[in-house]
Order: structure tokens, then sequence, then C-alpha cells
């Protein structure tokens, strides 16, 4: 099966530079236009513009945590239907439930590898006949 990440806007949102870095570059190689921002008062203000796909979101970040950000993009009628995955070095019952009751529609373990990313986003990505 060949995946179509061409197009696919995806943003990133983590207050560490290491993972919004790597994130970026391995979605890059694979065709797809990414966004980061270093908290969620910087993603905030760069969705509207961006209209990303896909967003994933560190829930451990200064001023506006994870949950806080998810909360408000799921409670925006534009972003309701949007995707958003949580990302945590934490893989607890505990938060993934509480990513749940935010809103969000998957988490995601870190250190991520690039097959466990890519294959989020495959879980995302409308099935186009051939």
């Amino acid at each position: 099966m060949d995946d179509n990440f061409e197009n696919l806007k995806i943003m990133v949102i983590d207050d560490s530079k290491t993972i919004r870095r790597t994130a970026e570059t391995l979605l890059k190689k694979v065709g797809c236009e990414v966004i980061t921002a270093t908290d969620g008062f910087d993603a905030l203000a760069k969705i509207a513009d961006s209209q990303p796909n896909i967003i994933f979101v560190d829930i451990m970040m200064p001023r506006l945590d994870g949950y806080q950000t998810c909360a408000l993009i799921k409670n925006n009628s534009s972003f309701k239907k949007t995707p958003v995955i949580m990302l945590s070095s934490k893989d607890g019952l505990f938060d993934k439930a509480k990513g749940r009751i935010v809103g969000s529609d998957q988490y995601l373990t870190k250190p991520f590898s690039k097959d466990e990313l890519l294959n989020t986003i495959r879980h995302y990505i409308p099935v186009t006949p051939q």
C-alpha cells in the first residue's frame, strides 16, 4: 500500500527543540508540510492560519500544558474533528484517560520511532480509491 503523505499539514507542539526538529525532519522526508509550535499559546496563534490536518501536542509544556491546549483546540468548532495526538514520556493509564477526557484522539509515548509516528498518521489519512 502506497502512503500518501503529500499535502498533509501536521502541527507539532512541543517545548523540546529536539522533538520538534526530529518530527519535522521525519515528516518532511515523507512529503508532509510541518508547522511547529513551542507551547500551547504559540500553537493557538498559528492554528487558524495553518489549518493542520493532524496535531501532535506534548503534555508537559510551560504556560499552557497539552491537556489545556487540546481542550481549547477541540472546543473550537473549526477544529473539533481535527485529530489531536497527545505526546508524553509518561504512559500511565491516568495520563491516557485524562487525554481522552479533554478530547485527544490518540496517545503516543516519547521517545517514538519513525514507524510509530508514521503509523499514527496513517490511521487518520483518508483512503482514496485507486
